[in-house]
């Protein structure tokens, strides 16, 4: 039995992630722990706080121990964290005088913040690794696009014209900010968490700050000036980096879902999901799991951001609400940007639809074209009354707007031009190779 479609059988391919899932499971958890602990004991032997020969005992049990996770389920839920009852396994595991030194000195909150910060390294990296193949595909898509002439729609409306090249390329660019924003946010992110019982390791004494500087060489992690036991912003940020890419990928989403309508056919994504009883249907199931995984993650920002609320040193409630809503976050994010690595290469653009779409106003998104042309001869009030009621003569006839002008007016004005959309998309362009540069250098800098 399943409660959650991202560790479900029969769901888990349309929301999962096997990869991120991989590093979150219980498995994964206790050999990030694992870890911990016998880096921990090499950093404190190195500091000559505990023998060498029972460092080296811990380690090399360390490298094969791997508990049943079922078996340590009973106290933990005692003790409302893993690490007692790990910690008794492995003592047990390693035996003898040695088995003294397990986890000497620190606390439950070491071994799970440190485990975690191992796991998401890792995440981040599978992440960033998708995000910028993703950029690859877009920035093909904006460049082979740059003069693909369509409607360009504001509140839903027709509005002047675009290009699908500037399209796309208004989907690439959040992703590279984005991804230059998680990159920026790492160093803080992947920090040790060694603090002792209440965050003044005590239990170590003069050695502390040694064992720190070696613990972190061990487990090649960042220091920080004092420990962060209740100080969770860092993790607050980055489950507000994971919302900005879910969000930028369900923008592109939605506008994919829109474009993709029967009426509109201007674009069709990715893999097309049947009907059960419906045989023309071809549903853009995967445009709309980027609106569903962003919208997902969007409610998620809000609930992660309570963590931040520890009472004093540590808080028991606080702590635990982390682990139910941060893997779920990074499965999303995960999960969309499968997706969209999926789908953005085979998006199959109908140009000659788009085209079609363009005469459907009669000319009249091109009114403001017409308005500021017709400006420069007779200024602009009466050119936007000219427009105006070329307007409605083109819906009297439902004619288009520039068979109407030229009745009334002898303005001389190439109106051929004029009506011709591809002349009037003002910098699409130039906007697309700025973000396309831009895109390029950020993939060569990182």
């Amino acid at each position: 039995m399943t409660i959650s479609p991202f560790d479900s059988s029969l769901l888990g391919n349309l929301f999962a992630d096997a990869e991120i899932a991989a590093l979150f499971d219980d498995d994964a958890q206790i050999a990030s722990m694992l870890l911990f602990e016998s880096a921990l004991a090499s950093a404190q032997a190195r500091a000559g706080v505990i023998p060498q020969a029972s460092a080296n005992r811990i380690a090399d049990v360390c490298r094969e121990f791997r508990p049943d996770p079922a078996s340590l389920a009973a106290a933990t839920a005692s003790a409302g964290v893993p690490v007692p009852a790990l910690v008794k396994a492995l003592k047990a595991e390693i035996g003898g005088d040695d088995a003294r030194y397990v986890h000497f000195g620190v606390t439950s909150q070491d071994v799970v913040d440190t485990g975690l910060v191992l796991r998401l390294r890792d995440a981040v990296a599978v992440l960033r690794r998708r995000s910028r193949k993703l950029i690859k595909s877009l920035i093909k898509q904006a460049e082979q696009h740059r003069a693909t002439v369509m409607i360009g729609r504001t509140r839903s409306q027709q509005a002047v014209p675009t290009t699908f090249g500037l399209k796309a390329a208004g989907w690439l660019a959040p992703l590279v900010r984005i991804d230059h924003r998680i990159d920026t946010l790492c160093p803080g992110l992947f920090r040790l968490s060694f603090g002792g019982a209440a965050g003044t390791l005590a239990s170590i004494g003069a050695k502390a700050f040694e064992v720190e500087s070696n613990l972190t060489d061990e487990l090649e992690l960042e220091p920080t000036d004092m420990p962060w036991h209740s100080q969770r912003d860092v993790l607050v940020d980055f489950a507000a980096q994971l919302t900005a890419l879910t969000g930028a990928l369900g923008k592109m989403g939605q506008d994919l879902v829109l474009l993709a309508q029967s009426e509109i056919a201007e674009v069709q994504p990715g893999k097309g999901g049947g009907s059960s009883t419906m045989p023309h249907k071809s549903n853009p199931v995967q445009a709309e799991m980027l609106v569903t995984l962003a919208r997902f993650n969007a409610g998620q920002l809000g609930t992660i951001a309570q963590s931040q609320i520890h009472e004093h040193e540590r808080s028991g409630s606080s702590w635990l609400l982390e682990w139910l809503i941060l893997p779920q976050m990074i499965m999303a994010a995960g999960a969309a940007l499968t997706q969209a690595v999926d789908m953005v290469p085979d998006l199959k653009i109908n140009a000659d639809r788009m085209k079609e779409n363009l005469e459907l106003s009669h000319g009249a998104m091109l009114a403001e074209a017409a308005t500021f042309t017709l400006a420069d001869h007779v200024g602009r009030d009466a050119a936007d009354k000219l427009v105006k009621d070329g307007l409605a003569q083109s819906a009297a006839h439902n004619s288009n707007l520039f068979d109407e002008l030229p009745k009334l007016t002898d303005v001389a004005v190439d109106w051929a031009r004029l009506r011709d959309p591809a002349n009037y998309v003002g910098q699409a362009d130039a906007y697309v190779e700025r973000v396309v540069t831009n895109a390029r250098r950020a993939l060569k800098e990182n």
